[in-house]
């Protein structure tokens, strides 16, 4: 296998006029993908995410910055690189009185050489829907019929643009297996999504980006093991609010910090930490509502890097810092 990389990015820049000045949609993204990676880009809505894609896939132009697509520029060999690319946008219409045959054959007729329709069936289980047409099929066969026109070409590289937003589990599953047997087969895929479990179990790598910039870069293992603890407890209270500082230096806490139902706590050690929450809630007097614990997840990661979850609007207070003085989590602020 080539060590060139499958992408490589750097500086990567791009404006819109906006009323009080340029609007930074991408502000200097440094990146390199090697071939047979599924990379994962994860961002709130406008953090940049989709423009990098689109940049990437050819859709749109770069302000400044160099980009490569293996090994090729944009600018220069544009027909090189879509003959070994794939692309699967956010929303894809077809017409409704096609076959799905049909439609596969006509993606297919646009390259020199592929899969056959039947091959690009067989990929994502949709031999049985051959003759049926698109008005037919349900949302997630739709989405994995995207999916094989991306596939149509036996593309290098597969962009997925949030592949799996707005299907039931039992399509999401599907696609991802489609998603896993690509990336047994060497293929490079880049995938942007807003489910962090999905994030965790398809990507080697993911970034992070927020207002243009890569915050976070590594493995979700990595990510993860940076916040300091491998468990999270959350919980709330009855009556008013309760300011997270006074969670913040319990036994085995290493942040801290209010949600819209709560708070949530991250702890190295549950056994410590929880008997510590309940004595200090006794002693002011606050009962205990719920209390759940689980595991250290991507999306923990997100929150603490961005200030806000992933899929919601709500506003995210800032992390206070534990014993050991670690603090994660930016300003609070709304969901641009």
């Amino acid at each position: 296998m080539t060590t060139e990389p499958a992408i490589r990015v750097k500086d990567l820049r791009k404006e819109y006029p906006g009323r009080d000045g340029p609007v930074h949609a991408v502000a200097g993204v440094d990146l390199e993908i090697p071939p047979g990676e599924c990379f994962g880009l994860l961002g709130p809505n406008g953090a940049g995410k989709t423009t990098t894609v689109e940049i990437l896939e050819g859709l749109n132009r770069p302000t400044s910055g160099e980009v490569e697509v293996l090994g090729r520029r944009w600018d220069v060999e544009p027909t090189a690189i879509r003959e070994r690319i794939g692309v699967t946008l956010q929303e894809t219409r077809f017409p409704d009185k096609e076959t799905v045959r049909e439609l596969l054959t006509v993606f297919r007729s646009f390259y020199s050489h592929g899969l056959t329709v039947d091959g690009a069936m067989a990929r994502v289980s949709l031999e049985s829907k051959a003759n049926a047409l698109i008005e037919q099929l349900s949302g997630g066969q739709q989405q994995r019929l995207a999916v094989a026109v991306g596939l149509i070409g036996d593309p290098e590289i597969l962009f997925l643009d949030e592949p799996t937003t707005g299907l039931d589990p039992q399509s999401r599953r599907q696609l991802w297996d489609v998603i896993l047997d690509l990336r047994g087969r060497g293929r490079t895929v880049l995938l942007t999504t807003h489910y962090m479990d999905e994030a965790e179990r398809l990507c080697d790598r993911v970034a992070v980006i927020d207002q243009g910039k890569i915050i976070a870069l590594g493995s979700p293992a990595e990510l993860i093991a940076k916040l300091g603890g491998e468990h999270v407890v959350e919980f709330g209270v009855e009556g008013e609010p309760i300011d997270p500082a006074t969670f913040a230096a319990l036994d085995s806490v290493l942040a801290a910090r209010a949600e819209a139902d709560g708070y949530s706590l991250t702890v190295g050690e549950p056994h410590r930490a929880i008997p510590a929450l309940l004595d200090a809630l006794d002693e002011v007097g606050r009962p205990l509502a719920r209390l759940t614990t689980r595991h250290v997840s991507l999306e923990d990661v997100f929150v603490a890097l961005t200030g806000r979850r992933l899929r919601d609007d709500e506003i995210e207070e800032p992390a206070v810092g534990g014993r050991n003085g670690r603090r994660w989590g930016r300003k609070a602020r709304a969901a641009r």
